[in-house]
């Protein structure tokens, strides 16, 4: 199985790092968490980045607030699946980080989730990896069917 990179900008994200990272340990996914800032480490970014198809990774996400470079400054060295996750902080609270990561230029695509979105990234990365892996293709399923049951449970509780 492919494994999923994660990169983010500072450990102020690692709270939405951890709703992926919880998503990705359920499904047994493997993945390897770094932190390297697009402005404050470009080398050791960029150096993950290129070598990510090599070293295995079939699905790289990108976590930053703010600015949110991060995400852009991966897809451009890359041509695996970049899934940027815009958090929290600074003046504008988020929005900031999800315009920078949703607004890419032509040709280097990034798929883009809510602000905080760690728990969709994860399941999005998944269901890429699973194009291609029949036994996470059921997992996924299994889960989809486990969360629409809880809140049918929840439903019925409503109405007693």
């Amino acid at each position: 199985m492919k494994k999923v990179g994660i990169i983010m900008g500072s450990d102020s994200d690692l709270p939405v790092v951890e709703k992926a990272t919880a998503i990705l340990k359920e499904l047994n996914i493997p993945y390897e968490a770094h932190i390297y800032s697009a402005h404050r480490t470009p080398v050791e970014a960029r150096d993950f980045t290129v070598k990510a198809r090599e070293n295995d990774f079939g699905v790289l996400l990108c976590f930053a607030g703010m600015a949110a470079h991060l995400a852009g400054a991966v897809a451009a060295g890359t041509t695996l699946p970049v899934i940027g996750v815009p958090c929290k902080g600074g003046a504008m609270d988020g929005l900031d980080a999800l315009l920078s990561t949703v607004m890419m230029p032509s040709g280097i695509p990034v798929a883009t989730v809510a602000i905080g979105g760690g728990a969709n990234a994860a399941l999005l990365a998944a269901q890429i990896i699973a194009v291609e892996d029949k036994e996470l293709a059921n997992k996924l399923n299994a889960k989809r069917a486990a969360d629409a049951a809880k809140v049918l449970t929840k439903d019925a509780a409503l109405n007693i």
